[in-house]
């Protein structure tokens, strides 16, 4: 059974694309057939991150009609295939976001996982990736604003009928102030697939001359293995497995509740 997910994450520079790229890596590496696609149509980077940028038929040729989705689709990294996003605003502006959801579902059955990567905030675009979706995984920062962004994400999502199944904490540090693991799963009432440190190894990825997420080109670094977890458990997990635990905690009390926590 196909699982479509959309990696989401409300706030911007969460590391939402980079993590898309290396979850799409490591679970073709697994032996998983998978589709990734750019559907941050305003803001494509996911083609920059997978050195790929030069790919002459994109999501936006398809969303505006012009295209077949079987033109748009490449061979990508370690055997995963891959749909860019344009580069270009004027496309943009003339898109049909709406149809997202169409051309996901007419290739989704060739394929074990699709993963799409959102646009940050919760705009037009980013409501129609969580709608093509059975299933949203967010991405967070262990910090009050995009853990606060994080839990209006996972609201959003249910309202559109996608099951959040977790939660991947980035750009961990241990420093003093951080929201720990457990405060942030409580909080956002969601298991945390993944904690992953901060790594020069990641940001060194990006500056060679051939371009190559780092769970390919460093895989024994210390992000590298914690982002190997995450695809372990979306590989072992099922979607029903997945249940909320915590009730009868509001919105407003959680959304509060991490900013009293940083004034401690």
């Amino acid at each position: 059974m196909t699982r479509v997910i959309t990696i989401a994450s409300g706030k911007g520079g969460t590391g939402k694309t980079t993590l898309t790229a290396n979850l799409g890596i490591a679970l073709a590496k697994a032996g998983k057939k998978v589709l990734l696609v750019d559907a941050d149509v305003a803001m494509a980077n996911l083609s920059l991150i997978l050195g790929m940028q030069s790919s002459p038929i994109t999501l936006h040729d398809v969303l505006l009609g012009e295209s077949q989705v079987h033109d748009s689709i490449y061979d990508g990294p370690s055997g995963l295939h891959f749909i860019p996003s344009g580069l270009s605003l004027d496309n943009y502006k003339r898109v049909d976001s709406e149809r997202l959801a169409g051309i996901i579902a007419s290739v989704a059955e060739q394929y074990d996982f699709v993963l799409m990567d959102a646009a940050a905030g919760i705009e037009k675009n980013v409501l129609s990736a969580l709608s093509a979706a059975q299933e949203t995984l967010l991405v967070t920062m262990p910090t009050s604003p995009a853990i606060a962004d994080a839990l209006k994400t996972k609201i959003v999502a249910q309202r559109l009928g996608s099951k959040v199944i977790g939660v991947v904490i980035n750009f961990v540090m241990d420093e003093k102030g951080e929201i720990s693991k457990s405060e942030c799963s409580s909080i956002l009432e969601l298991p945390v697939y993944g904690a992953v440190p901060y790594d020069p190894e990641v940001r060194k990825s990006f500056m060679q001359q051939k371009v190559l997420p780092v769970i390919a080109r460093k895989p024994d670094s210390i992000a590298a293995k914690e982002l190997q977890k995450v695809a372990s458990r979306l590989i072992g997990v099922q979607m029903n497995e997945v249940e909320t635990k915590q009730k009868g905690k509001g919105f407003f009390s959680k959304f509060t509740s991490i900013f009293r926590r940083n004034k401690k």
